[in-house]
């Protein structure tokens, strides 16, 4: 499947803000946005005018890579959002935040989303016991995520959880100590603290 291949902070850089694609590092003053707070290329100083268009787009893509989804799956999920009942920008972020990757990425058990990607997709993960390696899967409420028991003495893990000072959402009860997690409720917008203006995506998708 194609996925982008290129620097992480060029993509922080081209929307403006730290989507912490590159985990602790985006905390330090190595942090690329820091230091070049511009878009990256030739005109990247340059001043422009954006119009609601690219407003719009600029938006659905900042989401996209902050979630680390392709425009298929994006546009997949968006029609799904659309016929739950309830605001279709909400369901689209709850989706979002339900996707197996996520999850293990609030559980405080990947430095950024891209990891945890990396991670269940090498099957270090159990979803209700059963061992999975779909990082796109979406969780229900009253489903366990956990660390396969094979993997829980390793190095890697036990250093993220030693190093994790990451409070998990309220709608997952983590347990850090057992390298496990339920799904007590299903994430709601007040949920998600992220800098979104998802009606600019309803928009762009309305047209």
């Amino acid at each position: 499947m194609a996925r982008y291949t290129g620097a992480s902070c060029r993509q922080c850089r081209r929307e403006g803000m730290k989507l912490f694609l590159k985990g602790d590092r985006c905390y330090t003053d190595k942090c690329a946005l820091d230091r070049r707070n511009y878009a990256p290329g030739q005109h990247g100083q340059g001043r422009k005018k954006v119009s609601n268009y690219g407003e719009q787009l600029r938006e659905k893509q900042k989401v996209k890579r902050i979630y680390g989804v392709l425009e298929t799956q994006f546009r997949n999920l968006y029609e799904r959002a659309e016929k739950m009942p309830g605001k279709t920008g909400a369901n689209l972020l709850s989706l979002l935040e339900r996707r197996l990757d996520n999850v293990v990425y609030r559980m405080g058990l990947a430095a950024s989303r891209k990891e945890a990607r990396q991670l269940v997709t090498h099957a270090h993960f159990t979803l209700n016991g059963k061992k999975v390696d779909i990082p796109s899967l979406t969780v229900n409420v009253g489903d366990v995520i956990a660390v396969k028991e094979t993997s829980k003495s390793s190095a890697k893990f036990k250093a993220l959880v030693e190093n994790n000072t990451r409070i998990a959402p309220n709608w997952l009860e983590n347990n850090l100590d057992e390298m496990c997690a339920k799904v007590v409720s299903l994430p709601t917008r007040e949920d998600i603290d992220l800098e979104i203006a998802e009606h600019l995506i309803i928009e762009l998708y309305s047209k």
